[in-house]
């Protein structure tokens, strides 16, 4: 009975380290460096879609980010076009908040958002309000980037409400050359 205990348990501690998700950390010795102030200063187009956890892409959209910075604080203002038509606009504001670390607040985003910076990647987790179906419902968001090279930026988000898979944003990132 201990023998069959200790392989449960043994099994147990496997498949939780099996399920557990990426840290920030582990990316810390891959180039090229994000510097978030860096990359994101300027104007960047943005390219995504959103699918359902079915993996059916139900939204592509087009961003025009026109990002700067004052000190410590920076601006990304956000104009999305979607494929139905739509039209959306989100402000945000990032504050550094020590080394690697920021913190960002939008009008559709729940309390504060968290960042970490490691490496070439940046993690941010928040709370969006999302507009579906003429209703409001609080979704969480798991925020990956990695850098790529000095233009090209790819993002992937994980959207759950309960911990329930709701689907995923993927993104690519450009940066203009600087006019």
């Amino acid at each position: 009975m201990k023998l069959f205990k200790l392989i449960a348990a043994g099994i147990a501690i496997a498949f939780a380290a099996g399920c557990s998700s990426p840290q920030p950390d582990q990316y810390a010795q891959q180039l090229p460096k994000l510097e978030v102030d860096r990359y994101f200063n300027g104007t960047l187009d943005a390219h995504g879609m959103f699918q359902k956890r079915s993996g059916e892409v139900v939204k592509r959209f087009v961003v025009v980010m026109r990002c700067s910075w004052d000190g410590d604080t920076g601006t990304l203002d956000e104009d999305f076009a979607y494929s139905d038509g739509t039209k959306q606009k989100r402000v945000w504001t990032l504050k550094k908040a020590g080394a690697g670390r920021f913190t960002a607040t939008a009008a559709d985003v729940v309390g504060t958002a968290e960042g970490t910076v490691s490496g070439n990647s940046l993690r941010w987790q928040y709370v969006l309000a999302l507009p579906v179906d003429g209703k409001i419902i609080n979704v969480n968001m798991d925020d990956w980037m990695f850098l790529i090279d000095d233009k090209v930026m790819l993002n992937r988000t994980a959207m759950s409400k309960f911990g329930v898979d709701l689907g995923s944003v993927t993104l690519s990132f450009t940066k203009r050359a600087a006019q």
